[in-house]
């Protein structure tokens, strides 16, 4: 009697360094989209999206105040009323409340952070320094200013 069968190794060989590259998450194009919120799942939707953008949004609400800010938290209940949202306001350090039921308008008004810098991009910007034999390589992030 044989042993057990043993899968052949692949012809090539593996490069660790290629490896290391992992997929970017794909973002939308958000900024400057100021979403149509004509139903409930319209408003939980965009509010989804508001959370995971890297950028200010600015709410509208019925009484028609205006909040611009960053969404750093939201919870969906229930109804409305039961679901909120918290935003860190541009132009203060305290931290809003605001119930979905309150919001009549929604914009993606400010500059999404994440937009353009993926890190596959980053990677390979990396790779190329480092074959071209650059010292002082370093884990630091690009400047977001533009």
């Amino acid at each position: 009697m044989t042993g057990p069968r043993h899968a052949e190794r692949p012809a090539h060989t593996v490069n660790p360094d290629e490896l290391e590259v992992a997929p970017g998450f794909q973002h939308e194009g958000l900024q400057g989209w100021v979403p149509d919120l004509a139903n409930e799942e319209e408003l939980r939707e965009a509010l989804e999206k508001a959370f995971d953008y890297r950028g200010d949004v600015t709410i509208t609400r019925k009484d028609g105040t205006k909040l611009e800010g960053y969404i750093f938290d939201r919870a969906s209940g229930k109804n409305l009323e039961s679901s909120f949202v918290r935003l860190l306001p541009k132009d203060s350090n305290e931290r809003v409340k605001i119930s979905y039921g309150e919001i009549a308008g929604l914009a993606f008004s400010g500059r999404d952070t994440a937009a353009g810098k993926s890190w596959e991009a980053w990677v390979k910007k990396y790779w190329e320094k480092k074959a071209s034999g650059g010292e002082n390589l370093s884990l630091q992030p690009e400047s977001l200013e533009e």
